[in-house]
């Protein structure tokens, strides 16, 4: 490793918070201020709230629970490609009268 070139460690470094929380840790700073802790964080308090804007969560579960009720087995599947191939093939027109007309 190089020599100096890391900063300087401050074992015993204080740490303020936005809602009056202090405490120490090691950082290379020998004081920090934070605006949210584990003390007044929503996550870490219980207190965050989901938010559903236009309705995006039942907009989701409404378009999952249409998906269970469609599922198509693979021979499925199949059988309705051959069938769309089949009218594909039924629709053009085979020779050039019919392609004139």
């Amino acid at each position: 490793m190089k020599a100096k070139i890391h900063p300087t460690w401050f074992n015993d470094a204080k740490i303020t918070c936005a809602c009056g929380n202090v405490f120490t840790t090691g950082a290379t700073f020998p004081e920090l201020r934070v605006d949210v802790c584990y003390n007044c964080h929503p996550f870490y308090t219980g207190t965050m709230k989901l938010l559903d804007t236009a309705g995006r969560v039942d907009a989701f579960k409404a378009k999952m629970a249409g998906a269970k009720s469609k599922l198509i087995s693979k021979s499925e599947k199949r059988r309705a490609k051959k069938d769309r191939k089949l009218q594909e093939e039924s629709a053009r027109p085979t020779s050039l009268s019919e392609l004139r007309k």
